[in-house]
């Protein structure tokens, strides 16, 4: 009995030992691989609709609807072209209390859709920084940032759409590039 119990011991002893050691090395690898999560920035009350930039669909109000407001539902754009999605009641947002503006923000936040997805950036005058990037379903995202760029791309069925963030030879500009894959 005493000799099983000197095996138990040893054993849960090299497997603990292993266990740790496995999650110490994937946390170290991985620790450096993943970004930060985008903080939500307030939206200035005095924006008119020429202080965003919106590439597709339109972006949502800052504030949340009156509850005597009817949902809305979403249809196409003309300059999409996607077709109109049938009418249903979207699903209730969890509402989230406005966030105090950070001394880092500009309060330049500027939304960019594609057919794969929004991209949004708080671009200030010598550097940008992602604040969203949500993908439409179906399609994946991967987000790359540098010291000079941000990339976002959405991917799906041999289409690559990436938004490009650039401010490297001077302030902060936005591309859209799509290609097969």
């Amino acid at each position: 009995m005493r000799r099983g119990l000197v095996h138990a011991l040893a054993w849960s002893l090299a497997t603990g030992a292993a266990v740790t050691l496995s999650w110490w090395g994937v946390h170290t690898v991985l620790a450096g691989t993943v970004y930060d999560p985008p903080r939500a920035l307030p939206i200035p009350s005095g924006a008119t609709g020429s202080d965003t930039a919106s590439i597709g669909a339109p972006t949502s109000a800052a504030t949340p609807p009156s509850p005597s407001s009817t949902p809305s539902t979403p249809s196409a754009t003309p300059s999409t072209g996607r077709p109109s999605k049938p009418p249903t009641t979207p699903p209730a947002a969890p509402r989230q209390p406005a966030a105090a503006k950070s001394p880092t923000s500009s309060g330049n936040v500027k939304s960019y859709g594609t057919d794969g997805g929004r991209a949004v950036f708080d671009l200030g005058p010598s550097s940008a920084e992602l604040v969203n990037a949500t993908p439409e379903a179906g399609w994946q995202m991967q987000v790359w940032k540098q010291s000079t760029w941000i990339r976002v791309t959405f991917t799906k069925d041999g289409r690559e759409i990436s938004v490009f963030c650039l401010w490297h030879d001077g302030p902060p500009r936005v591309e859209i590039d799509e290609r097969a894959v």
